[in-house]
C-alpha cells in the first residue's frame, strides 16, 4: 500500500514546486531550483526534464508580465525582444546538445556571481550618476551595448534559466536604470520571450513530457500572477534585499548539492 501512495506524493511535491516556482519567479526568479528538481522526481531523464520545466513554467511568466505591464520601459522593449529571441534559441539548442551535468555545475556560480553584482549595482549606480554632468537625469551605456550584455544572459535563460532573472536586472541596473519595479518587469518580460523562444525550440525538438508538462504548468501560472502583484505593492529595497538574499541562499544550496 505505501508502494502505492508514492507516485500520489511525487505528484503534490510537483503541484506545490510548480505553485512556489512562480512565486519566485515574478519576484526575483530561480524557480527552477524548485520545479526542475520535482521533474527529476518524476522519472524523467535531466534534459527532458529542464526542457519540460521551462514550457511548464513560461504561462506564469505571461500571467506575470500581464500583471507588471505598466511598469514596462517601452524604450527599450526593442532591444529585450531582439536580443531574448536570439538568445533564447541559441540556448535551447545548445542545451539539447549537452550534458545536463555540464549545466547543473554551472547554475551555483552564476547565481553567486549574479547576485554579488546586483548587490553592488545600486551604489555603483548612484555614484557613476554623481559624477555626471546631470546627476539628477538618468544615464545610459547605449542600447548596442545593453543588447551584448543581454545576450548572453538570455542564451543561458534557453540553456537552463534558474536564476537568470539576477543577471538580467543586474546587466540593467548598470547600464543606468535603478527603478526597482522597472527592473522587475523587464526581468519578467526578457525571462520570458527569452523561454518562448526555448519553448518552441524544444517543441519541435521532441524533448517535452506533456502530462507532466501541463500539470505543472497550470499552477505556475497561478503562482507567477500573485507573486507579481506581491512584488508590485512591495518596497523597492526590501524587494531588492529579498533579490540578493534569495540568490545567495540558492548558490550555497547547489554548491552544497554539487559537492
Amino acid at each position: 500500500m505505501l508502494n502505492g501512495l508514492v507516485p500520489h506524493w511525487h505528484y503534490l511535491w510537483l503541484v506545490t514546486a510548480s505553485l512556489i516556482a512562480g512565486v519566485m519567479n515574478a519576484m526575483a526568479g530561480g524557480g527552477s531550483f524548485v520545479s526542475f528538481p520535482a521533474m527529476l522526481t518524476m522519472g524523467i531523464a535531466p534534459i527532458q526534464a529542464n526542457a519540460t520545466n521551462t514550457v511548464a513554467l513560461w504561462p506564469g511568466q505571461v500571467t506575470s508580465v500581464t500583471a507588471l505591464r505598466h511598469d514596462l520601459r517601452r524604450d527599450l522593449l526593442p532591444v529585450v525582444l531582439a536580443a531574448s529571441v536570439l538568445g533564447g534559441v541559441g540556448g535551447a539548442v545548445l542545451l539539447l546538445h549537452t550534458r545536463q551535468i555540464t549545466f547543473l555545475h554551472m547554475v551555483p556560480w552564476l547565481l553567486l556571481v549574479a547576485s554579488v553584482l546586483f548587490g553592488l549595482s545600486g551604489p555603483v549606480g548612484r555614484w557613476l550618476k554623481a559624477r555626471s554632468d546631470q546627476p539628477h537625469k538618468e544615464r545610459s551605456g547605449g542600447k548596442l551595448a545593453l543588447f551584448f550584455a543581454l545576450l548572453p544572459v538570455c542564451l543561458y535563460i534557453g540553456y537552463f534559466g534558474a536564476g537568470a532573472g539576477f543577471l538580467i536586472m543586474t546587466a540593467l541596473a548598470l547600464f543606468g536604470l535603478e527603478k526597482m519595479h522597472e527592473l522587475n518587469a523587464l526581468k519578467v518580460t526578457a525571462a520570458c520571450l527569452s523561454n518562448l523562444s526555448a519553448v518552441v525550440t524544444f517543441i519541435f525538438g521532441g524533448a517535452i513530457v506533456w502530462h507532466y508538462c501541463l500539470l505543472s504548468m497550470i499552477f505556475a501560472g497561478v503562482g507567477g500572477y500573485v507573486g507579481a502583484l506581491y512584488a508590485r505593492r512591495m518596497n523597492a529595497n526590501v524587494l531588492r534585499t529579498i533579490v540578493v538574499v534569495t540568490g545567495c541562499a540558492m548558490a550555497a544550496y547547489f554548491f552544497w548539492r554539487n559537492g
